[in-house]
């Protein structure tokens, strides 16, 4: 950098001057930076809504088979025992189920604990103190246990959690305290050993010690379903298509046997319908959005500010210029186009079933019409009948209808929409080699790229800017020295004649 010396001889504001002669290029450089910051805000919003797009093609894609349309419900008779949570190939009608027994873990409250000499036993304690041998040995399960002459209550508890258990020792009621991580009798744990020892250590049943230890032991839970019985380490069953969980035991009859209750399942119709309104409320959210991105009104005239600019505002000014360019991002984006048609023309399509050509509307499924929405909502459709929907809810409901009536059709027809419409958006996610990557609707390859450009070009401006700055400060620097001299050779001159 040049040394920048200002008007000392010829009191010209060099300053003002140079900055005006490096105007032009300076207001070139702020238009790279505040493009490149359009370009970033534009990669950061369409990185946002492809998220939700590839999200809606996860949902199109399960909506694609068959079984996304077979719902079932079960009720039983008797709350507080049994619930019941059908799967798609569970069998319509009436069983008969009984839980006789809930599945446990084992547990172990250990005896109390003391010292040889009856001393009150802590975390710190050595093992040795309670009277027991070092180089003393037992099991817990297949686990080895080993006591020495520095091992503290502390260090007992670490090598029995080794052994695939749950244990803390309570100091202020000197027992430990350990139970099996699951539930089920295969999930038991058991010691073996020194019969002596494990009962110094509290860990094994006492009869003769009223404060010895107490085993629960490790059960299985236990169900008659239609007669048969079913064994689970757990409290859940899964059988033929059907989840059983078990909350409490059956009441039983005066003679001790177990009552049973009545498990009803039929087809959930609800269930059906929820699934294909709840895709419409997704799809509806993003092609509402999309719509409002595209159609947005132009930002003309407003660009990213630069630091300087934004002191001259206040933050909430700041906000709305902001807000102002970032609506209009993706407007008229030719990528963002072609996906809204990809769905739109797939939604508006025909499929055939059993010979018959049907469409949405054949449920009861539209669009509210062109002068009946607002200019972002024309493509989003409506559910005649849905109580949900305030501009439909008073219409007859054929979807509902349809789906109680003739389940294969509805089953037919939107799963075949749904692979329609999965084909469309996944074309439009294909990766295209230099453009974009795959699962992505935009081009982000390429706008990655003319980022990079972008920096490149910024760092090239002001590499530019400052040596034009410097080629001026050296030519007025120049002129300075010039004027100095000759105001040097004018004094000594008026300093020969006047003596």
């Amino acid at each position: 950098m040049a040394i920048r010396i200002t008007g000392l001889n010829s009191g010209l504001d060099t300053e003002s001057m140079i900055t005006q002669l490096v105007s032009a290029k300076k207001t070139s450089l702020n238009n790279l930076k505040k493009a490149q910051t359009k370009l970033s805000w534009k990669v950061d919003a369409w990185k946002s809504l492809n998220t939700k797009i590839l999200s809606l093609n996860s949902t199109i894609d399960k909506l694609r088979f068959d079984n996304a349309y077979v719902k079932k419900k079960s009720t039983v008779s008797q709350t507080g025992i049994l619930s019941v949570v059908a799967g798609a190939t569970s069998v319509n009608g009436v069983q008969t189920a009984t839980v006789q027994s809930l599945a446990k873990a084992g547990y172990l409250t250990g005896g109390k604990l003391q010292t040889a000499d009856g001393g009150k036993v802590t975390a710190d304690t050595k093992v040795t103190d309670l009277g027991i041998a070092a180089g003393s040995t037992f099991k817990i399960n297949d686990t080895e246990v080993t006591i020495d002459a520095d091992t503290t209550m502390s260090g007992l508890v670490s090598q029995l959690k080794a052994g695939g258990v749950d244990v803390n020792f309570d100091e202020s009621q000197q027992r430990l305290y350990i139970s099996a991580k699951e539930t089920g009798k295969d999930n038991d744990f058991s010691f073996t050993g020194d019969d002596a020892l494990l009962k110094t250590l509290g860990l094994v049943e006492d009869a003769s010690n009223p404060d010895g230890a107490v085993k629960i032991q490790g059960e299985n839970a236990v169900m008659y379903l239609n007669g048969a019985r079913y064994e689970s380490t757990t409290n859940t069953f899964q059988i033929n298509g059907t989840t059983y969980t078990a909350t409490g035991l059956s009441d039983k009859n005066a003679d001790g046997s177990f009552k049973e209750l009545s498990i009803t399942t039929m087809d959930d119709y609800d269930g059906i319908y929820d699934t294909i309104r709840d895709f419409f409320n997704q799809y509806n959210s993003l092609i509402n959005e999309m719509d409002k991105l595209y159609n947005a009104e132009s930002s003309k005239g407003y660009e990213p500010l630069l630091s300087e600019e934004k002191e001259a505002l206040t933050d909430s000014e700041v906000e709305e210029w902001e807000k102002k360019i970032k609506e209009s991002l993706l407007r008229k984006d030719s990528s963002l186009n072609s996906v809204i048609s990809a769905m739109t023309t797939t939604m508006m399509g025909s499929v055939t079933v059993d010979g018959k050509e049907m469409y949405l509307s054949s449920f009861g499924i539209a669009t509210l019409g062109y002068f009946n929405t607002d200019a972002n909502e024309r493509h989003a459709y409506h559910i005649a009948g849905d109580p949900k929907d305030t501009s439909t809810s008073e219409s007859t409901d054929i979807l509902k209808s349809m789906i109680a009536s003739d389940p294969e059709t509805v089953q037919s027809f939107f799963s075949q929409l749904a692979n329609n419409l999965y084909s469309s958006m996944s074309e439009t996610l294909e990766r295209i080699p230099d453009f974009k990557s795959y699962k992505k609707a935009y081009n982000d390859i390429q706008l990655n790229k003319e980022l990079e450009e972008y920096k490149t070009k910024i760092q090239k401006a002001e590499e530019a800017l400052t040596a034009y700055e410097d080629k001026w400060y050296d030519k007025f620097a120049a002129m300075e020295t010039a004027l100095a001299q000759l105001s040097s050779k004018q004094n000594a001159i008026s300093s020969l004649f006047s003596s």
